[in-house]
């Protein structure tokens, strides 16, 4: 990492309908405020940068049908040691953190089996809860959210979107994210 880079933080996301791109984008204006250079990058992107010229990382990820993009995956094994030696961050977006009780790493499903899986090993990792956007979906993608809503207790109204994220929860991660990273900067 170049001396200039000493501040310069990458924000990956890794989004289906735009809502965890609103959330990383939301944690990359924090980080500024913060006064860190914070670039912000679509994992589904044809070149996506690699971790060696940022001083921290921060990657957030959307699931659809109960699983990540592979992307995410592929990323995190490609650059596992350059991830695993600079202040890095997970943000797990998913509908099933609109319960409470599921919004840790510990209580998360997805979020627990992706770490469990994966070489990397953020230093700090949340869950938070994204959006349910019935009328921008396809038909087919439409009615599957609306089974597993129906199944598992939430919202079937397919003429609304539904907000789960809880804007405070986002902001308070983003504090402490910038935080661990001037930390670490100062040694």
């Amino acid at each position: 990492m170049n001396p200039t880079d000493a501040t310069r933080t990458l924000a990956l996301y890794s989004s289906r309908d735009g809502q965890t791109r609103l959330i990383v984008s939301t944690i990359r204006d924090q980080l500024v405020e913060a006064g860190l250079e914070c670039e912000l990058r679509d994992l589904h992107a044809e070149e996506v940068p690699a971790p060696d010229d940022y001083c921290a990382v921060l990657i957030g990820a959307s699931i659809r049908y109960g699983k990540f993009d592979p992307r995410l995956a592929r990323y995190a094994e490609r650059h596992r040691e350059a991830l695993n030696a600079r202040p890095s961050a997970f943000v797990a977006v998913n509908l099933t953190a609109r319960k409470a009780q599921k919004r840790t790493p510990e209580t998360n499903a997805y979020t627990r089996k992706f770490l469990a899986a994966s070489p990397w090993r953020p230093e700090l990792c949340e869950v938070v809860a994204g959006a349910l956007r019935y009328p921008r979906y396809r038909l087919v993608d439409r009615l599957m959210i609306q089974l597993i809503m129906r199944m598992t207790g939430g919202e079937t109204d397919a003429s609304k979107e539904f907000e789960y994220t809880d804007w405070a929860q986002v902001e308070g991660f983003a504090a402490r994210f910038a935080s661990r990273i001037h930390e670490r900067l100062e040694r």
